[in-house]
């Protein structure tokens, strides 16, 4: 459960660090491919084995790695796009229900078992993500834009369950921190690639701002991931818990945040939404110890 936490709190720095771009006026798009180039930096210092481009090639998840590093600028992408064509609450809803695909994925895949307070947990999380980060309405002008919030769905759910899939499947734990470290190399080549090929249009632009606010982003989002896969190996948790709780408990932590630094102004919906994020990790969290209270079994 430890390391669950860590990556709560690393993911909800990340919040805080983005809500801090604005103020400071650094370019995101910038900031964040500085961000993967740190990430996939501090990964190579906290492995332990020799790294060389011809044995890490070769390992059986390096593919994977670059697959993710490309879903992660697309997914960047959309989620930009969303938060500007739409709002910055479909695409923050868009991300965090999109927990719904690796529980999915984790039940038909692995064969995890759901109990009845778990199952009723991870329905309460989705209704609690919806009203927790939900803001003013927006309205949509053409139909097709609500295809981006879908596209983001879809994006961040894939890379929920390719982390799971690789930690399960190919990589081991002395690995993790290679394996992420990677991934973040991937992501920071895919978008360097996509800087330039912007710059042939509208030119280049960096500065020490940009380059600050990647350096202070990469190091919590590496750290979100890679104690993320060490939660996932733990046995005291299915998957499906662990990503329903991940989730629900960054947008929690991330609102609180909001609240504490920035002095942002919630309403009531949006506390009803915190108050049944509580209650659906409780569930999810100690669902089958209830169970089996309420049968008079010994959990």
């Amino acid at each position: 459960m430890e390391y669950l936490a860590l990556s709560i709190l690393a993911s909800s720095l990340i919040f805080v660090i983005f809500k801090l771009y604005a103020r400071y006026g650094i370019q995101t798009l910038y900031a964040i491919i500085v961000n993967y180039f740190i990430a996939c930096s501090v990964g190579l210092y906290f492995y332990q084995g020799k790294v060389t481009f011809s044995t890490t090639t070769q390992r059986p998840w390096f593919m994977g790695t670059l697959a993710l590093g490309i879903l992660f600028i697309i997914v960047f992408n959309l989620m930009a796009a969303t938060s500007q064509k739409i709002g910055v609450s479909a695409a923050s809803v868009a991300t965090k229900m999109s927990l719904a695909i690796p529980v999915v994925f984790g039940v038909w895949m692995y064969g995890e078992r759901l109990g009845l307070f778990e199952i009723l947990g991870i329905l309460l999380a989705l209704v609690a993500v919806y009203l927790a980060t939900m803001r003013k309405k927006t309205v949509v002008d053409h139909t097709y834009l609500l295809l981006l919030p879908i596209a983001v769905f879809i994006g961040s759910g894939i890379i929920d369950t390719s982390i799971k899939y690789a930690q399960q499947i190919s990589v081991p734990e002395e690995e993790f921190p290679l394996f992420s470290a990677m991934v973040f190399g991937s992501a920071a080549t895919c978008g360097t690639l996509f800087v330039l090929v912007k710059a042939v249009k509208n030119g280049i632009l960096v500065n020490l701002k940009n380059v600050l606010g990647g350096i202070c982003l990469g190091v919590p989002n590496y750290f979100s991931i890679y104690f993320l896969m060490k939660a996932l190996d733990s046995d005291t948790l299915n998957s499906a818990s662990i990503f329903t709780i991940n989730n629900v408990a960054i947008v929690m932590c991330s609102t609180f945040l909001g609240i504490l630094l920035f002095k942002e102004r919630i309403s009531s919906k949006n506390w009803f939404g915190i108050g049944l994020a509580i209650l659906s990790i409780i569930l999810v969290a100690l669902g089958t110890r209830i169970e089996s209270m309420l049968l008079g079994q010994t959990p």
